[in-house]
C-alpha cells in the first residue's frame, strides 16, 4: 500500500523533474537539496526513484494479470476437461517450463523494442505455467464436488460450471501466486533495465538507476545503494504477503495447527 500511495502521489512528491539535466550538480552525494543525490547528468535520484516506482508497480500488475488471465483459462480447460485436452496442456506446459524463464525474456526483448507494454506482455506471457498447473490441481478436486454435480444435474453448461460454480472456489492459490509473481515482474523488469533491455532513459527505473551507479561505482555510491534497498524492500515484502495469503487461505495449515 505504502509504495501504490508513493507511485499515485509521483507528480505530487517527486522534489524535482526526474528528467531534469542539472549539469552544474553531476554526480552530488546526497545532501539537504538532494536527500539521495544526483546522478552523471545532474538528475535528483529521489524524484527518479519515486517514478521509477510506477514502472515497477506498472510491470508487476499487469504482467501478473496477464499470466494469471492465460494460466486461469489454460489450466481450467486441463482440469475440466481431461483427457486429450489436459495431456495437450499440459505437455505444452512442460515444454515452456524447459526454457530458462529469464534467457526466454532476454531473447524475445532483445528482437522487439524495449517498451514498458512489450516488457509487461513478455513477462506476462512467460510466467503462467505455474498458475495454469494450480488451477488445473484445484479443478480435478472441485469437479467432483457434490455442488458442482449438482449444478450439471440442473442442466448447467460446461461455461456456466467453470465460471459460476468452480473458479470462485479455486482462486485462492491464485491469490497467492499472484502476489508471488509481482515480486519476480518487479525483479524481473529491473534485471532487464539494468542490462539496457528494459525501460529506456531517460524515463526513470530502478534497473536503470542501478546501471548508472555500475557505471559510477567509485565515485557514487548511493546510485547504487538507494535503488538496490528499494527493489529489495519491495520484492521482500510481496513475498513475505504471499507467504501470508497462503498461510491464511490453506485449509491444511489450519488443521496441522489444531
Amino acid at each position: 500500500m505504502g509504495l501504490g500511495a508513493v507511485a499515485v502521489a509521483a507528480p505530487l512528491i517527486a522534489p524535482y523533474d526526474p528528467t531534469t539535466i542539472d549539469v552544474y550538480n553531476v554526480l552530488s552525494p546526497p545532501d539537504r537539496a538532494h536527500l539521495f543525490g544526483t546522478d552523471e547528468l545532474g538528475r535528483d535520484v529521489l524524484s527518479r526513484m519515486i517514478w521509477g516506482s510506477r514502472v515497477s508497480l506498472k510491470v508487476g500488475f499487469m504482467a501478473v494479470g496477464i499470466a494469471i488471465s492465460i494460466g486461469t483459462f489454460l489450466g481450467a480447460l486441463a482440469g475440466f476437461y481431461g483427457g486429450k485436452a489436459d495431456a495437450l496442456i499440459m505437455r505444452f506446459v512442460d515444454i515452456m517450463l524447459a526454457f530458462p524463464t529469464f534467457f526466454l525474456i532476454l531473447a524475445v526483448i532483445s528482437i522487439m523494442e524495449p517498451r514498458i507494454s512489450t516488457i509487461m506482455i513478455v513477462i506476462g506471457v512467460t510466467g503462467w505455467m505455474d498458475v495454469a498447473r494450480l488451477v488445473r490441481a484445484e479443478f480435478l478436486t472441485l469437479k467432483e464436488r457434490e455442488f458442482v454435480a449438482a449444478a450439471a444435474v440442473l442442466g448447467g453448461s460446461d461455461l456456466r460450471l467453470i465460471f459460476r460454480h468452480i473458479i470462485p472456489n479455486a482462486l485462492s492459490p491464485v491469490f497467492v501466486a499472484a502476489t508471488f509473481g509481482i515480486a519476480g515482474a518487479i525483479l524481473t523488469e529491473s534485471g532487464l533495465s539494468f542490462l539496457g533491455l528494459g525501460v529506456q532513459p531517460p524515463e526513470p527505473s530502478w534497473g536503470n538507476i542501478l546501471t548508472s551507479g555500475k557505471d559510477n561505482i567509485i565515485v557514487a555510491w548511493w546510485l547504487s545503494l538507494f535503488p538496490g534497498i528499494a527493489i529489495l524492500m519491495t520484492v521482500l515484502s510481496y513475498n513475505l504477503v504471499g507467504e501470508g495469503l497462503r498461510d491464511s487461505l490453506d485449509p491444511r495449515l489450519w488443521s496441522a495447527e489444531r
